[in-house]
């Protein structure tokens, strides 16, 4: 804890002293919660907290810790804190994503009951006029890098031409995309003459350090009556995670389509009572064309990628999606 107590004294001007809590003070927690954290009293600007230092950092389940600390929580009526010497980037994620309190000692500090949230660059002012966000260019490049590794030719082989031409691109579409990953420090560019492009992290590192910086790939969501004709679309959102998981199809049909193509359908009156709110089929516009995420052509059962599908659905606050999602990233990541 000693690291911890220094971490808050820097961060923010104020000390901390946490107490262990007795075997006695522990009550009728279960045993794998005590096996699972070491728990201590900590008072921080008059806030009464429990500090769950967790044992095992590499395997946290963001369900079980949501539940574990509900318990907690209301064994102490005190706020609980996760404490971890060291956290991957995605956990960090959505660990936030699910209002969890945390403190990584010398990266990051986030509770949310507190009204605190100090991240590892807090401080740093020359990123203060960064763009947030990848662009969907950018991130459709990651992606596809992460998701099509075993290519003959991967996409560090291709120059910034030979991607533009496969991905549909303008060239400069391509050199501002890939601007835009060196200048968050994912990639950079070799060659003089032609141009090729070089990632800084292996598969599962530029995902965690490309994560925090994607965005969800909808645009908007559009309702219709019909499902439009001569146009490949694939199923998307809860249509698609059958595909990847154990869950059943939802009632709703979703389907993914590339901007371009709906606008031009848009344009020649070809939806439907087209509406925001309701209809049999719910059209997916994505900012990146998501047939070209996919090997194949599709067929009628096609479906979009699983990262891009992580994206889109990674707010969703449903049990059964948060475990699908999850076999997602076991299955495409680790």
């Amino acid at each position: 804890m000693r690291q911890l107590e220094n971490y808050i004294h820097e961060t923010l001007g104020t000390d901390i002293h946490p107490a262990p809590i007795s075997k006695s003070g522990l009550g009728n927690l279960p045993m794998f919660i005590k096996e699972a954290y070491k728990l201590d009293y900590a008072i921080l600007h008059n806030n009464n907290l429990i500090l769950a230092e967790a044992k095992d950092n590499e395997h946290l389940s963001i369900l079980q810790t949501t539940k574990q600390f509900e318990q907690i929580k209301k064994a102490f009526n005190k706020n609980v804190v996760l404490v971890a010497a060291d956290m991957t980037a995605i956990t960090r994620k959505r660990l936030i994503e699910h209002g969890i309190n945390f403190i990584v000692p010398g990266k990051q500090m986030y509770l949310p009951d507190l009204l605190i949230d100090l991240r590892e660059n807090f401080s740093n002012t020359k990123n203060k006029h960064r763009i947030t966000h990848l662009l969907p260019s950018a991130q459709f490049i990651v992606l596809y890098h992460i998701l099509h590794r075993n290519e003959k030719r991967k996409i560090e082989e291709h120059s910034f031409k030979e991607l533009a031409k496969k991905f549909n691109y303008t060239q400069m579409a391509i050199t501002k995309a890939i601007d835009n990953l060196k200048q968050h420090g994912l990639c950079k560019a070799e060659g003089t003459k032609e141009k090729f492009v070089r990632f800084n992290y292996e598969r599962n590192e530029l995902w965690n350090a490309a994560l925090p910086l994607m965005v969800n790939p909808v645009l908007k969501k559009i309702y219709v009556d019909e499902k439009p004709k001569k146009v490949f679309m694939l199923h998307s959102n809860e249509s698609a995670l059958p595909e990847y998981s154990d869950m059943n199809p939802s009632t709703q049909e979703y389907y993914a389509i590339d901007k371009t193509a709906f606008y031009k359908l848009q344009k020649n009156n070809a939806l439907v009572n087209a509406n925001d709110y309701e209809g049999k089929y719910c059209l997916e516009v994505w900012k990146y064309n998501p047939l070209t995420l996919v090997g194949e052509m599709p067929n009628d059962r096609a479906v979009v990628d699983p990262l891009s599908l992580y994206l889109n659905l990674k707010e969703v606050r449903d049990a059964r999606i948060e475990m699908a999602l999850d076999k997602i990233l076991e299955k495409y990541i680790w």
